[in-house]
């Protein structure tokens, strides 16, 4: 049985990332762990942790709850702010065979100027997918 890490914050849910969990199943993996950052929300001047971490609680509870019905399972959590520390922290947890790193598109993405998909491959030594998704304020207005 495959063992798929997700690293996914404002994308967690969206139909890039369920056609990516569905051809990944078909290949075998059949359990897909969510890590969502509690990164800092975007809009607004102040915010506070306890705001940043139920945003990313949230997320990752529609995330589950829109691919639980591909038949896998999936479980998950909220990360610290960081996302490279909050992959860290879940390799330190678990083990897993592969990683998938959703993030925005170039231009838009704060994980791709930090060249997180290639810094969690380098750290990780594991396969390393990068998809490409919209924000869900953008899904929702869509």
């Amino acid at each position: 049985m495959k063992h798929i890490l997700i690293v996914a914050n404002q994308t967690a849910g969206g139909a890039h990332l369920r056609a990516e969990v569905t051809r990944l199943m078909e290949q075998g993996a059949t359990r897909f762990t969510f890590v969502v950052p509690a990164t800092r929300p975007k809009k607004g001047l102040t915010w506070t942790e306890g705001t940043a971490h139920a945003l990313a609680e949230e997320r990752l509870e529609r995330a589950i709850a829109s691919l639980r019905d591909l038949g896998a399972e999936f479980d998950g959590k909220v990360g610290v702010e960081r996302p490279m520390d909050a992959v860290m922290d879940a390799l330190r947890e678990h083990d897993y065979d592969e990683i998938i790193v959703s993030t925005l598109p170039h231009g838009v993405s704060h994980w791709l100027r930090a060249d997180l998909p290639a810094r969690v491959a380098r750290y990780s030594g594991l396969p390393v997918h990068h998809i490409v998704g919209v924000a869900e304020e953008q899904r929702a207005t869509a």
